[in-house]
């Protein structure tokens, strides 16, 4: 399970060019889609929390 933490979240859509499937930018900062199948996508959510320049994605363990 992870989460965006909307605070630290710049916006600068790094999430979504890596793994476009689970994260989308609306408003200016990340979001997890509806629907996303995070089990199928897992290697590109864990390539988007490592480059995440600010560290907003947070892995729920």
């Amino acid at each position: 399970m992870i989460k965006i933490n909307k605070e630290k979240c710049v916006g600068c859509g790094i999430c979504q060019n890596l793994c476009s499937d689970v994260f989308e930018i609306i408003e200016g900062k990340a979001q997890i889609k509806q629907g996303a199948d995070l089990d199928k996508d897992k290697e590109c959510i864990k390539q988007a929390i490592q480059s995440c320049p600010v560290e907003a994605i947070e892995e729920n363990k």
